[in-house]
């Protein structure tokens, strides 16, 4: 009797199990986001809940415990449009059974919303190189002047590779590396990197500029030769073709030392000889380098072959007379001479300034003595020739001015003459370009007042 009871118990509860979805753990749906994750502010996603055990009606939560939108039930998918910074988030979704609408399911598994282009964009760069043979490894760095706490690196369509690690500040900026490998076909793509500000770490920056993760070593090696030959004359135009017997339908041309940006892609052509080849017209020659093609298929546009043998161009001849630059001499030397021409006009414009200065100090110098001569009273002039014939060795002009003049000139009016004759003072000074030792006598009683003296 108590075995019968046991086994009905447990045909009930599994019964129970059944109909009441939420009790067990292994009835959980599986939630995706469409087309990414990651999805740029102004943007549209959508959720999509789904399950295999028939449920028809889905209920979405957010990571703070809300349901977006507050109760409203959906079915199978629940699309966000415009995506915001409030969309951001961590949202997870439960399933109900047709035949027990109040009970739920086991919550689904997390998918995490970031929205991008909050912030400027940081720099994706590949060490030592984006083109990685098979087996290598990567190390891709992220970096920027902006404070991100953590870089996001994302590879575009696989959500689940998208890796995050804290910024570390060095020489002024922050960066981040990011370690790719053992490369193999599975971590090669395009990717991008992000940065988020503390306390917002689902709102990201605007993306980096892409960069193409392309894993060498796959296939046969083609062949790579120049035309008109390896060795050209600086100006000559020379063009790389890259040819293999197997049916590749891309060929690459990479340049060492260039960044991956500057490889050049053209599709196979067959050629007369029958084999599948690109040209490459590189122009005119301007400097050598050591090139290398690869050979890829277009439904692996990341997986590319060995690369070719290295292939040295060497430009021979002076392309300063050879190629564009016969002007670049001629321009120097036009140069010299312009600044021959310039410091030879400088220094004759700086000589006449100097002698134009030097005339024109000479002329009001020789203007302000007449002024002064002109000021003195011309009435009572007599020539005295008394000392004359001698000769000063010096050369030295004096002259004898009488104090009277200058007393009258400030004190008496022409009419108010001195009673008393005056002391007779002689004054002496030095007179430039004057007649030698020439005299200016005063005159004790001048009937008019002046200055009488002899010059």
């Amino acid at each position: 009797m108590s075995l019968m009871v046991v086994s009905m118990a447990c045909v009930g509860f599994f019964l129970l199990q059944r109909a009441c979805p939420h009790m067990g753990g292994h009835d959980k749906p599986f939630l995706s986001a469409w087309s990414s994750a990651v999805v740029p502010r102004g943007g549209h996603v959508t959720l999509r809940c789904h399950y295999r055990g028939g449920f028809n009606n889905f209920m979405l939560y957010k990571e703070d415990r809300i349901h977006v939108p507050i109760g409203r039930i959906f079915q199978e998918s629940f699309n966000m449009s415009p995506v915001t910074t409030a969309h951001a988030g961590n949202y997870t979704c439960r399933g109900s059974h047709p035949h027990s609408p109040t009970g739920w399911s086991a919550p689904s598994n997390p998918v995490v919303i970031m929205v991008t282009g909050n912030h400027r964009k940081p720099s994706l760069l590949a060490h030592p190189g984006p083109l990685v043979r098979s087996g290598e490894t990567v190390i891709l760095q992220c970096w920027s002047d902006v404070m991100f706490e953590h870089f996001l690196l994302h590879r575009e369509g696989k959500v689940e590779d998208t890796l995050r690690l804290i910024g570390e500040l060095h020489d002024g900026v922050f960066k981040a590396n990011f370690s790719i490998g053992p490369m193999t076909h599975v971590l090669a793509g395009t990717y991008r990197c992000y940065g988020s500000v503390p306390h917002f770490r689902y709102q990201l920056s605007a993306p980096s500029d892409p960069l193409d993760i392309v894993i060498t070593g796959l296939y046969e090696k083609p062949s790579l030769s120049a035309q008109p030959g390896p060795t050209v004359l600086a100006g000559e135009n020379v063009t790389l073709s890259c040819s293999s017997r197997s049916s590749y339908d891309m060929y690459h041309l990479s340049r060492e030392g260039e960044a991956h940006e500057r490889e050049l892609r053209l599709p196979a052509v067959r050629s007369v000889n029958g084999t599948l080849q690109a040209d490459f017209p590189l122009g005119p020659a301007t400097h050598g380098g050591t090139y290398r093609c690869f050979g890829s298929f277009p439904h692996s546009p990341y997986e590319w072959s060995n690369s070719s043998d290295p292939l040295l161009v060497s430009v021979t001849g002076n392309p300063s007379s050879s190629w564009p630059s016969p002007t670049e001499p001629s321009s120097k030397s036009g140069i010299r001479r312009h600044l021959h021409v310039l410091i030879g006009t400088s220094v004759v414009i700086i000589l006449f300034i100097i002698i134009l200065f030097f005339l024109l100090h000479r002329w009001c110098s020789n203007k302000k003595n007449a002024a002064v001569m002109d000021q003195e009273p011309a009435g009572d002039r007599t020539v005295n020739r008394q000392d004359s014939d001698e000769q000063d060795p010096q050369e030295v002009t004096y002259a004898q001015l009488d104090h009277c003049v200058f007393i009258q000139r400030k004190i008496g009016r022409p009419s108010q003459r001195p009673k008393t004759p005056l002391t007779d003072t002689s004054v002496y000074t030095e007179l430039p370009n004057a007649e030698p030792r020439s005299k200016v006598v005063s005159c004790p009683r001048a009937p008019q007042s002046g200055l009488e003296g002899v010059f």
